[in-house]
């Protein structure tokens, strides 16, 4: 069994219409609610093995700040194909990991994510800004995932959510 931890970029800033959306940062909200999924993690006892981030700025910044939060040793893989990030480029990404990793944690944005989820568990979830959802998935090798494979939804958080 594989753990894979679907993380939605934090909230971002749309204060200068002047920038690329891929290089929009997190806004103050964001900034705010990033450590505190990181802090959900350790606290859960779910620090990933592995961190796959999407090259967009918040995206990045929103997996540093779990990362760092979260007590994560490693280095965060940026994943050029997660921007915008479509299910299949999510499967394709994981297909062709190490073995050695059991929980792998993917930052990236909608629809796409909520579109994976739905994809390998066959169930429709909002994942809504810094929402975190954690899917087990019956395979023992990263390269047998596809979209067939029938994963289980364990838990959504979603920051609003938290105590």
């Amino acid at each position: 069994m594989k753990t894979l931890l679907i993380l939605r970029h934090a909230k971002s800033s749309w204060d200068d219409p002047g920038l690329a959306d891929i290089d929009r940062p997190l806004n103050k909200r964001g900034k705010q609610d990033a450590p505190r999924m990181g802090k959900l993690l350790r606290s859960e006892d779910l620090v990933p093995d592995l961190i796959l981030s999407s090259p967009a700025r918040r995206a990045r910044k929103t997996a540093q700040e779990v990362s760092e939060e979260s007590g994560y040793p490693g280095k965060i893989e940026v994943q050029p194909d997660f921007y915008p990030g479509d299910p299949e480029a999510y499967i394709q990404a994981l297909r062709s990991l190490a073995d050695e990793h059991q929980r792998v944690m993917v930052v990236g944005h909608n629809p796409g994510l909520e579109e994976l989820v739905d994809a390998l568990t066959g169930e429709s979830v909002a994942l809504p800004t810094a929402a975190l959802a954690q899917v087990s998935l019956p395979v023992e090798r990263w390269s047998q995932l596809n979209d067939s494979v029938e994963g289980q939804l364990i838990n959504v958080w979603r920051v609003k959510e938290l105590p």
